[in-house]
């Protein structure tokens, strides 16, 4: 099928009005959920330690190979989106991450638990591709712009609601009774996600054609526009470990900041970075040089960052600071997915945004062993440095090879 007409296609079969909005719906629960899987365990590591009688190192090992599992089977993931329904690609992934909990919170074994992880890895392998995928299927173009934004704020939601939900239901429950109800939770979005979306499975012929056409996939992977895309996740993924895992120690250890003070500046940050993807669905809709205003935010982002790590700015102008920068991070981010889309040729957005997203988990990776070694040997004003100096690197990713159209 030409890309001309898959788009004919595709255009047709996509639902208008309340459709539109249920399907967007569904889709950003499976992100909401797909961010408070992440978060599941961290919360937790005090309860679950002492009942193991592990170490946080022993512990972390679960969080390894739940990374490890998805960073390597991303792409696969998304392979499959293109080739079948991402409908069904997205609900299995969600079952089998609640399945994975499910059992973690009712069999007492560590290593069970460890491999269970590495479970809800594959079936977080699904959501970027598959999510994606559906977006673009089923959104009008007038409307992506909102839908991405919508999309990316139910992922900052679900990081935002994971630590404070999951403490009150140990509170009451346990532990094994928060990781068990997030399991339930996990059952109602891959019900929901079934129900609520209609089927978009390939045919027999599209699937034919799909697998003879494997090396030209890996072509349009490998090719440039792709890769800098890549290398565009994976330095925002450090951009973010960066302000989000290391901020508050930093600047502690810089400006002796109370903790109490930096924990509130990174609320903040993160709060104005959550409004800022909303905001910036809007900028979409008004502009289509998303190339321009991704470098502007991130441009901005920089120069705010390296101020917070460069001068001591008090509690007032510190908050300021670090929300402006949050603003500007969350303002990119729709024009962050629709850089990636413009460069993605119809039926592969499964595959593409399943090997960009990659970049994400090997962010995850890299990033806190290095802002780790840089807080270990003395030096926090270089996680701020190295924060900035990435925000540079985005633009220059950013900017030229993502404007040009991959071929199909």
């Amino acid at each position: 099928m030409s890309q001309a007409s898959e788009s004919q296609v595709t255009e047709l079969a996509r639902p208008s009005g309340n459709d539109e909005l249920r399907v967007v719906g569904a889709i950003s629960a499976a992100h909401f959920l797909s961010h408070y899987f992440i978060l599941l365990l961290p919360p937790l590591f005090l309860f679950v330690r002492d009942e193991y009688a592990v170490s946080f190192t022993e512990l972390s090992l679960a969080l390894a190979v739940f990374n490890i599992v998805s960073a390597a089977l991303q792409t696969p993931a998304g392979f499959l989106v293109d080739r079948i329904s991402p409908r069904t690609v997205l609900a299995s992934g969600v079952t089998l991450g609640a399945i994975a909990f499910t059992v973690v919170a009712l069999v007492h074994s560590f290593w069970l638990l460890v491999a269970m992880f590495a479970l809800a890895g594959l079936g977080n392998t699904v959501y970027h591709p598959a999510n994606y995928a559906l977006l673009a299927r089923h959104v009008s173009d007038r409307r992506t712009g909102p839908a991405y934004s919508v999309h990316a704020f139910a992922g900052f939601a679900g990081t935002a609601a994971a630590p404070v939900t999951l403490l009150l239901l140990e509170s009451h429950w346990g532990w094994r009774g928060a990781v068990l109800v997030s399991a339930i939770f996990g059952f109602a979005v891959a019900a929901i996600v079934m129900v609520m979306i209609g089927d978009t499975r390939s045919s027999s012929k599209r699937a034919k054609t799909d697998s003879a056409a494997a090396p030209a996939a890996w072509q349009l992977l490998l090719s440039g526009p792709i890769l800098r895309n890549l290398l565009f996740y994976l330095l925002l993924a450090i951009l973010s470990t960066g302000m989000n895992g290391y901020s508050v120690v930093a600047l502690n250890a810089l400006h002796a900041t109370p903790l109490a003070i930096a924990n509130t500046a990174l609320t903040c940050y993160l709060t104005a970075t959550a409004l800022g993807v909303l905001a910036g669905g809007f900028v979409v809709t008004r502009t289509s040089r998303h190339v321009l205003v991704a470098a502007l935010c991130l441009g901005i982002a920089a120069l705010l960052t390296l101020a917070v790590g460069l001068f001591n700015l008090g509690t007032v102008l510190l908050i300021l600071t670090m929300s402006v920068a949050g603003l500007f991070t969350g303002l990119l981010v729709p024009s962050r997915d629709l850089i990636v889309r413009a460069a993605t040729p119809a039926g592969s957005f499964g595959k593409v945004f399943g090997f960009v997203s990659t970049g994400f988990n090997l962010g995850g990776i890299v990033g806190p062993i290095i802002f780790g070694l840089l807080m270990d040997h003395g030096h926090p004003q270089l996680v701020f440095v190295l924060v900035a100096i990435a925000c540079v690197l985005c633009v220059v990713t950013v900017t030229g090879g993502p404007r040009q159209q991959a071929d199909a």
